[in-house]
């Protein structure tokens, strides 16, 4: 990846709906050198998707919550498939440190949220679970 790549994906980034003659209008280069500038970074798997990121007025009714979660290390494999079972686990990370796994839930209310710690915390072979609510979010440049 070079810069131009850099900023196809920056502007992308930001919009996924500019056309590919803005691209090539903003970046100063010719749109037949987008096009192929972009066909090469879907065919790498660079770029996977086109998608809409949903502002704070579509969210506003669910609750997001981190939960860190400490397992046996032979258990892994029968966790991760147990989590990706329960519809209110959005993310699934791997993590180094004092924690194994990183999961992002979602609910629309904090019963809710209860009922799946519960029984996330139930699994065999989870050891502990610490969660955070998330209450408002200050930035957000995840691509």
């Amino acid at each position: 990846m070079d810069d131009l790549d850099r900023g196809i994906l920056g502007l992308l980034s930001a919009d996924a709906r500019i056309s590919v003659a803005t691209l090539a209008r903003r970046l100063k280069v010719a749109r037949s050198t987008i096009q192929a500038r972009l066909e090469r970074l879907e065919t790498s798997g660079i770029i996977v998707g086109y998608t809409v990121k949903l502002g704070e007025a579509a969210r506003a009714g669910r609750l997001r919550t981190t939960v860190l979660l400490t397992i046996e290390p032979r258990a892994q494999a029968a966790i991760l498939t147990r989590l990706k079972a329960i519809p209110e686990v959005e993310r699934i990370h791997t993590t180094s440190g004092r924690v194994d796994l990183l999961l992002q839930l979602a609910a629309d209310s904090t019963a809710q949220i209860d009922a799946v710690l519960d029984q996330i915390g139930e699994m065999p072979g989870v050891k502990s679970s610490e969660s955070l609510i998330h209450l408002t979010t200050k930035l957000d440049r995840a691509v």
